[in-house]
């Protein structure tokens, strides 16, 4: 962990750029960015259980459309 201490006699201005050329050369903010929106790897039984119910979407869907309850237009394609 890099750490920045503010000289005496150095202006709020100059820590401030030396704070961030710093904090850009570490690549802390970089791989905290790209963690921040990553999302887990789905399990197999959860993969399953979202094609099922996939399925049993489509099936309703199919039925519906056949006995006129759902337009012909709907399909996703």
């Amino acid at each position: 962990m890099a750490d920045f201490k503010r000289k005496p006699g150095e202006s709020f201005e100059s820590f401030l750029r030396k704070f961030k050329k710093g904090l850009k050369n570490s690549k802390r903010l970089e791989k905290a960015r790209s963690k921040q929106h990553l999302k887990p790897k789905k399990t197999k039984h959860l993969q399953k259980k979202q094609a099922l119910i996939g399925l049993d979407l489509q099936k309703k869907n199919e039925y519906l459309r056949k006995i006129g309850k759902l337009p012909e237009g709907t399909m996703r394609s």
